[in-house]
């Protein structure tokens, strides 16, 4: 069964730092591309950052100074550290697991984690 278990979410102070955490089961973790979106109110769930298995990085432009994904394969775990956060960065944030295309499947999703930036 696969399962995507996101964490660290919370309440933030503009100009605060968060890290997310996402801990993944059920399917080969090394092997996937791992990716955050986010949504907010009213709005479409976008792209974050996303991280391949070979550790090449992605992100969505504005977003790059102040956001960092990793993944540590050894605990199928992938992290998005985001710092100088700001009021516009309030969203629900979903870790996501794309495959890579020589075996095709499903890609999963997590439950995601609020994020609030608020003073």
């Amino acid at each position: 069964q696969v399962q995507l278990v996101e964490s660290g979410g919370g309440s933030v102070q503009p100009g605060g730092s968060l890290t997310l955490s996402c801990e993944a089961s059920g399917f080969t973790f090394s092997i996937y591309t791992m990716g955050w979106y986010r949504q907010a109110p009213g709005m479409e769930r976008e792209l974050v950052a996303s991280i391949t298995s070979n550790f090449i990085t992605n992100y969505k432009n504005s977003l790059k100074d102040r956001f960092t994904i990793s993944r540590v394969n050894a605990q199928n775990t992938v992290y998005l550290k985001m710092d100088s956060l700001r009021p516009d960065d309030t969203a629900v944030y979903y870790c996501h697991a794309d495959p890579p295309n020589y075996i095709g499947g499903d890609d999963y999703w997590g439950q995601g984690t609020q994020v609030t930036v608020s003073s």
